[in-house]
């Protein structure tokens, strides 16, 4: 999921934190300027709980292609749709019918729900 990354727990007010760049496969730290850049520990705990055999897997998709889906908002709301495809980033590409004709819209998966 982070390929060449490593997340190390440290104090941010020990200038020993340097000692890192002296280890074997770091190349640098994240920084932003000279400040170290850091995420919440909330992150790195649910990283952990999705660890299986020391790989992080993905949460399972609430949509699958051929699902029936009804659009939340916008000019399309409350019409239902069928998703063709779906990429890694929760964009579906759905089909409807609109105004007898078949039209593909590409959006958010938050943007509809189960029908």
């Amino acid at each position: 999921m982070f390929p060449g990354y490593m997340f190390v727990e440290i104090n941010p007010d020990l200038s020993e934190w340097r000692t890192l760049l002296s280890t074997y496969g770091v190349r640098s730290l994240v920084r932003c300027g000279e400040k170290l850049a850091f995420i919440d520990a909330s992150f790195i705990a649910s990283l952990k709980a999705r660890e299986i055999n020391g790989a992080i897997v993905r949460p399972e998709r609430p949509y699958r292609i051929g699902q029936q889906v009804r659009m939340n908002s916008g000019a399309l709301e409350g019409l239902v749709a069928t998703i063709i495809e779906m990429d890694e980033k929760d964009r579906l590409v759905v089909l409807l019918d609109f105004l007898n004709r078949p039209l593909k819209a590409r959006l958010e998966a938050q943007a509809v729900t189960a029908v």
